[in-house]
């Protein structure tokens, strides 16, 4: 095990328990509420940083490395489906012993292969049967248009005599909310019913509160020689070489009981919203469509980025045909804000029409009215939406809930984001209203201490602590290790703020209401120049954390100060110095940034949000540094986040990994609970290799700058081909000139598209 090769402390090799199911259901709701929210608490559950990942439409299995899904102990491993754990234990035994697993793969999306061998067996009549005797190979296929698991399990015989010896198939089924998995929520409202064998099938079915009846039907080919209780058996008789395969299909089930209690409708202000329920898989076979093509001399670039599309190919969703990114597996497969938006933002080069129904589905669930419980305030953009049994019969706040203080502005940044590589102005139009209502948010309800900085406070007894996008308990915090008290200003929020009205002041300009526009801008800089005096702490160097009650400042040195530089709204000055300090040994580890100084109280690099490095957060501050001309900074952030995907399974980069130095370890070290895939994470590379190359679109002007375009050191060349500037494409090739300074060597484009090398 990792952990124990490098001596690391024993909270790095598996996150301890912070607290059992059994205590969790004696805390008092409101108490339970305050960690409901809190995305860092599955580590009431195993780690999960070895498991194998497959997700295709709205289904998703999580699996032990060898295949298995463990039949004992608090795991988040297993099938899913709309919030819902299907499938808790799946075992594979081969004479009762636990088969030894070889290597494991994700192949096509949906889709994983297991390679496994026996353990040394010794069997009752004196027999043995060395270890590597046997060759057991499993498939794993996501059918969600049968609602299917199909398993297929070939079992080889290399041993040179024959062999007889039976194998194993155990299975459980609870049918538990994702929150009661995390152990989060002890609530099992519905009525589980005993599984049972009927015509050869093993039927687990659960009658839920919600008012669906959930059922996992499981048929196996051929048919068991044993059937019991929960296990399936089979009694092997191998000559060598001799296969015998056996198919395992898993079929979920959920309808409406028109007997029992209706689900509530979800309406948002009386009117009539999307069914979340009907949150249906995209067609995969238009994921491809209209790609800009890149090749590169660097396997290792190449490899990034083609496992990056991979991963946000399959978190990709629609509801009603509007699509959207779910943030990540296993905990945050769902529509969120946060997510959804920024990872929509990063792939507007690759693919914008993802951001333009991104937009239009948050627009039907942007809130109307004052919901107390559900955090909601008219123009409030939603954190996020859950469809499992509690969040429909209403135990928590999430139908939706909207406890995020940044969802809303970075809402307006999409938009403006989405015009600039489109030129799309008509959508502008279409979601005038909801534009609109944002910007009352940000104005009236997000400043809840009227010192024109939008802050936080949940007003719900279930709410989140925290509503930024570090929204764990322990994440926002002073430089005495205490933590901050709301109403708090988080720093990169005025800085999304800013961004936010300069990009929505160009839009109202183009659409005729220069007015409009002048209001804007004139608001976004009086925010500005208080900004730089209100939230800069001279004697760290960098800007607060935030600003809560009363005025204080958090005063700790975290990445989020690295995200103004994103958006605009740092003094140059300010921002020369924020750099450095981010860049200095205390904050960037070699494979990236940490979100926390090692010098504070506060500083684990373990932590979920006060020591790890999440690729999100440095593609943004990369991209900060490359608008504050700060490009050796930019191409070193990146370097350590590329290099670090390296040395992860697959070249898959997870939702983040922990902070220790590169000089102590030479491989960026597991967080134990992260998800994998994660969407802003694959999205993370490409969006700062676009930087690095510098590409600014202008689409309204026709207009395409290469600004100061870098190519990383271990690339010669990189080409890009059909990369979509409004309605125009282009195909630019990168390289070297002698001297070893880039250039762009080659430029093809439709004559109407004015490309300005810089």
């Amino acid at each position: 095990m990792l952990g124990k090769e490098l001596g690391l402390p024993r909270q790095v090799q598996g996150l301890s328990k912070v607290t059992t199911k059994n205590q969790a259901s004696r805390k008092s709701k409101r108490a339970r509420g305050s960690q409901l929210l809190v995305r860092d608490v599955p580590s009431v559950t195993r780690s999960i940083a070895d498991a194998i990942c497959i997700k295709d439409g709205n289904m998703y299995f999580v699996a032990e490395a060898d295949g298995n899904v463990p039949v004992e102990g608090s795991h988040g491993y297993g099938l899913y489906y709309h919030d819902c754990r299907y499938l808790n234990a799946y075992r594979l035994q081969i004479a009762d012993g636990k088969p030894i697993a070889l290597a494991a793969a994700t192949g096509a999306i949906g889709t994983a292969i297991f390679e496994l061998t026996n353990p040394h067996l010794e069997f009752g009549d004196g027999k043995q049967l060395p270890s590597g005797e046997i060759g057991i190979a499993w498939d794993r296929t996501l059918d969600p248009s049968g609602m299917r698991l199909v398993d297929s399990i070939s079992i080889k015989n290399y041993s040179q005599s024959s062999v007889k010896f039976p194998i194993t198939l155990t299975f459980g089924s609870e049918f538990e909310d994702i929150f009661a998995v995390r152990g989060l929520f002890s609530e099992h409202p519905g009525k589980p019913r005993p599984a049972k064998w009927v015509d050869g099938k093993l039927v687990f079915s659960y009658a839920g509160a919600d008012g669906y009846d959930r059922s996992l039907t499981l048929e196996f080919s051929p048919k068991p020689d044993v059937r019991r209780g929960k296990l399936s058996r089979y009694r092997l008789s191998l000559q060598h070489l001799e296969t015998q395969e056996v198919h395992v299909t898993l079929t979920i089930s959920e309808v409406l009981n028109e007997t029992g209690p209706r689900p509530k409708p979800v309406s948002i202000a009386g009117r009539q919203t999307v069914d979340p329920k009907q949150v249906m898989p995209a067609d995969s076979s238009e994921w491809c469509n209209g790609w800009p093509a890149m090749q590169s001399d660097s396997r290792l670039l190449n490899e990034v980025i083609e496992r990056a599309m991979r991963d946000l190919q399959s978190l990709w969703s629609t509801i009603r045909g509007e699509s959207f990114f779910a943030a990540g597996i296993p905990w945050f497969t769902t529509l969120f804000g946060r997510d959804s938006l920024i990872t929509a933002i990063q792939m507007l080069p690759i693919k914008p029409e993802i951001a333009a129904q991104t937009l239009r589905l948050l627009s039907a669930y942007q809130a109307r009215e004052v919901d107390a419980r559900r955090d909601a305030q008219p123009g409030k953009i939603l954190h996020e939406l859950r469809v499992g049994e509690l969040a429909a019969i209403g135990s928590i706040p999430y139908s939706p809930y909207y406890g995020s203080v940044d969802a809303t502005p970075l809402f307006l940044i999409l938009m403006d984001d989405y015009v600039t590589w489109t030129g799309d102005l008509h959508l502008f139009a279409e979601l005038r209203e909801p534009m609109e209502l944002a910007l009352q948010w940000i104005d009236q309800y997000g400043d809840s201490d009227g010192d024109g900085y939008v802050d936080y406070k949940t007003a719900s007894d279930l709410g989140q602590v925290n509503q930024g996008w570090k929204d764990s308990l322990h994440a926002i915090l002073n430089s005495d290790g205490s933590l901050a008290k709301p109403p708090i200003a988080l720093v990169e929020v005025q800085g999304y703020v800013y961004r936010a009205k300069v990009g929505l002041a160009r839009l109202y300009e183009r659409s005729g209401e220069p007015q409009h526009a002048v209001q804007l801008r004139d608001d976004a800089e009086q925010l500005r120049k208080r900004f730089n005096e209100d939230f800069w702490n001279e004697k760290l160097g960098i800007y607060n954390l935030a600003l809560q009650a009363g005025g204080r400042p958090a005063d700790v040195v975290a990445s989020n100060a690295g995200h103004t530089l994103w958006t605009g709204i740092a003094d140059e000055e300010l921002a020369r110095r924020t750099v450095k300090r981010l860049m200095s040994r205390e904050m960037f580890s070699g494979w990236g940034i940490r979100t926390l100084s090692q010098r504070e109280k506060g500083y684990n690099p373990i932590g979920y949000h006060v020591g790890s490095i999440w690729p999100h957060d440095n593609a943004i501050i990369a991209d900060g540094f490359r608008r504050y001309g700060f490009h050796e900074e930019a191409m070193r952030v990146f370097t350590g986040v590329l290099e670090a995907a390296m040395n992860f399974k697959e070249f898959q980069l997870p939702e983040l990994y922990s902070g220790f130095s590169r000089e102590h370890y030479d491989v960026p070290v597991h967080y134990p609970a992260a998800c994998h895939p994660q969407a802003w994470a694959a999205g993370s590379v490409g969006y700062m290799l676009c930087s690095l190359l510098g590409l600014q679109p202008n689409a309204l002007e026709h207009t395409l700058e290469i600004h100061h375009p870098l190519l990383p050191d271990s690339l010669n060349f990189l080409d890009m081909a059909g990369l979509h500037v409004g309605p125009y494409a282009v195909n630019v090739r990168f390289g070297r000139d002698p001297d070893g300074h880039t250039v762009v060597t080659a430029v093809q484009s439709d004559p109407a598209l004015k490309i300005k090398i810089q």
